[in-house]
């Protein structure tokens, strides 16, 4: 039986989808309105500058409030590094903070990066990554890792997440434990760790 009234919306929170293109799209008003969608992922083809994201941010808010419908989460992927929407203070890969160590460095620069995206409507950061970078042929991790050491990772990781998420931001622990140590991008392909437990204990889980 299909979900209907109350069930759909409290079902429809649960979801965090994208949507093409600058400005609202038909589709995603519609979702919005219908109840089907609680978050927004931004990716590079929603964002031009700042003040259009704040326009874009600000204009589904409004959707979301005039049709009744909770305050939407709005996402977006800024590790820093190579991995970036917004174009606003450009920090160095997580592989550079792991080299340097500091955790002072990492809470400076997650604290700014919390101050951007709030600026701008945003307040859920697929960040940071805390995968141990364990696996030279890995092709989608490398520098977005703090590096192979799981202790360091796991403080820096740590003091990212408690910077971020006090400047108002929600933070992420990602990848998943063992992605570091994969062959395969897990965009075009599902990954497998074969490693038994208790070197998933020793270095894959600490971080998360």
């Amino acid at each position: 039986m299909p979900a209907q009234g109350e069930d759909r919306d409290l079902i429809g929170q649960l979801f965090m989808v994208d949507f093409g293109g600058p400005s609202p799209s038909d589709e995603i008003t519609r979702l919005i309105a219908d109840g089907g969608v609680g978050g927004i992922v931004l990716f590079d083809k929603n964002i031009q500058d700042p003040g259009q994201v704040a326009s874009l941010t600000n204009a589904l808010q409004r959707h979301a409030a005039a049709v009744r419908r909770p305050p939407l989460l709005v996402a977006v992927d800024q590790e820093g590094g190579p991995v970036v929407r917004l174009r606003g203070t450009h920090f160095p890969s997580a592989m550079a903070f792991g080299a340097a160590g500091s955790d002072d460095l990492v809470a400076a620069a997650a604290e700014v990066t919390a101050c951007e995206l709030r600026a701008v409507g945003i307040h859920f950061n697929f960040a940071p990554d805390l995968d141990v970078n364990s696996n030279p042929a890995n092709p989608v991790i490398g520098v977005r890792s703090y590096g192979e050491d799981p202790a360091l990772i796991a403080r820096l990781g740590t003091r990212a997440i408690t910077a971020m998420q006090a400047g108002g931001v929600l933070a992420t622990a990602k990848h998943f434990p063992g992605h570091g140590d994969t062959a395969q991008d897990s965009h075009l392909a599902l990954p497998t760790v074969g490693h038994p437990r208790d070197r998933l204990e020793a270095i894959e889980f600490p971080p998360f």
